[in-house]
């Protein structure tokens, strides 16, 4: 079928993120127009299920026109306003007070930005400044995780643990260290319990910590569960074993809740279902269902304490952007909260749960499924060659890729992570929608199970 026109004008005007672009120029992109609930529509009026709540982040669906209406009335209200030289407004104070009330962590302050990537960059330069104020200066590396994902800057992109995000990029710069993927499925040793290898992971960080010097670990950058490395949860008893770690050597924890924040787990916060004990999480996507681009990150006491202290020395605080709290953003966060609580969206998804894993957990059964995992309202399956083995597909035969491309043609949009397929519905989603998405994943997967018998994929 011939591209049209908008699709040829695509090919020739936009760098798409995460796509083969060389594909791209043969097969053209998805052109979605239009967005209602959990669905959106294309340039041609197909419907379809956005599985994936956008990119892990529309959490009220589209068209909310109370927050489209919040947006437009801070636009008229007032368009643009900075947060340099000591500028403010009543969005970012109200914000900032709201986000201090929900955080799981203390929190003294809370600094905005305008990604994910963004904010997790701010991290890291807070974690460096925070130990030259103390007089810390070896102080400086920082631990993230094998298949970990923290942002695409070149700070965040070194955080995350995936070599796709590194090659050919020079990435990771120095200071930055991967300890071990806690994938249980993946990791673990035959006859190894779950606690068994968490206890495992935790050794390895601390051998890490040991083998670099204490005094040259400055943080550790943890998500809840791992999100875009594959919706990989964390197995039992390996927070608690990596909080107690963490605390014996000094080392400032970093939650990252950019995909897990916001009652994606089934809490307001993932460190509350996972009893993680961080100094400072890391916030954007949900914080406005996506409506707006906004990040922000909680200061802790001592962070605050430290940065006071290098006002007073260096005479500013040396670090901000244009669009720090924006008063749109703000806007639009407050109103996304306040529907969050208002309309008991935590509750509704609590209730949505049992139903989600239900279907996930049954896709365990099916030929082409080693692992269907997930908690909340997010979950992945992964697809093997060999149940009984664990063996994947040959990476060439792009099992994944090609299990997305046959569902978004039968109306359903998800993404994979090499051979594992995500799902992560908007919040609102229904038990009738819930069975609706299943019904056409589980069609998919047995299209890709005849495909794989007719084409032998499985050698």
């Amino acid at each position: 079928m011939p591209l049209s026109n908008m699709a040829v004008r695509d090919i020739e005007t936009v760098i798409h993120p995460y796509t083969n672009l060389a594909r791209h120029r043969e097969v053209g992109p998805l052109i979605l127009n239009e967005g209602r609930g959990i669905y959106l529509y294309d340039d041609t009026g197909k419907r379809y299920i956005e599985g994936m709540a956008g990119l892990w982040c529309t959490a009220l669906g589209y068209g909310n026109q109370e927050i489209a209406e919040a947006g437009a009335e801070a636009l008229r209200r007032v368009s643009f306003t900075h947060a340099f030289g000591g500028k403010s407004h009543d969005g970012v104070i109200e914000l900032s007070e709201k986000l201090k009330e929900i955080a799981p962590c203390p929190a003294s302050k809370v600094l905005f930005g305008s990604s994910g990537s963004e904010a997790n960059d701010m991290q890291m330069k807070l974690s460096w400044y925070y130990n030259n104020a103390r007089g810390k200066r070896e102080k400086k590396k920082i631990i993230s995780r094998m298949r970990a994902y923290h942002g695409v800057t070149i700070a965040s992109a070194s955080l995350t643990g995936l070599p796709w995000v590194h090659n050919d990029f020079d990435l990771p710069i120095a200071n930055v260290l991967h300890t071990s993927c806690p994938h249980y499925y993946r990791y673990g040793q035959e006859g190894e319990t779950e606690e068994q290898f968490s206890a495992r992971m935790a050794q390895d960080l601390e051998d890490m910590i040991q083998r670099e010097g204490p005094d040259t670990i400055a943080a550790f950058i943890g998500e809840p569960l791992m999100g875009a490395g594959g919706v990989l949860l964390p197995p039992d008893g390996y927070w608690e074993k990596v909080n107690a770690i963490l605390e014996k050597y000094d080392i400032r924890f970093i939650a990252d809740e950019v995909i897990c924040g916001f009652g994606r787990t089934g809490n307001w916060f993932g460190s509350t279902t996972y009893g993680m004990k961080p100094q400072s999480i890391t916030m954007a996507k949900a914080i406005t269902s996506a409506y707006f681009p906004l990040s922000a990150l909680t200061v802790e006491e001592d962070l605050y304490q430290a940065m006071l202290d290098e006002s007073r020395k260096l005479g500013t605080f040396g670090h901000g952007y244009t669009y720090t709290a924006h008063p749109v953003g703000c806007a639009i966060s407050l109103k996304t909260i306040e529907i969050y609580q208002r309309d008991k969206i935590m509750e509704h998804a609590a209730k949505m749960c049992p139903v989600f894993q239900m279907r996930l957990k049954k896709l365990a059964d099916h030929p082409l499924v080693g692992e269907a995992r997930g908690v909340g309202l997010i979950g992945a399956v992964e697809l093997v060659a060999d149940k009984a083995t664990k063996r994947s597909f040959d990476p060439k035969k792009m099992v994944g890729a090609a299990t997305v491309n046959a569902l978004q043609e039968m109306g359903l949009i998800v993404r994979n992570i090499q051979d594992s397929v995500a799902l992560c519905p908007p919040l609102i989603i229904t038990t009738d929608e819930i069975h609706e998405m299943f019904d056409i994943f589980e069609k998919g997967l047995d299209q890709m199970e005849a495909w794989a018998r007719k084409e032998n994929a499985r050698a």
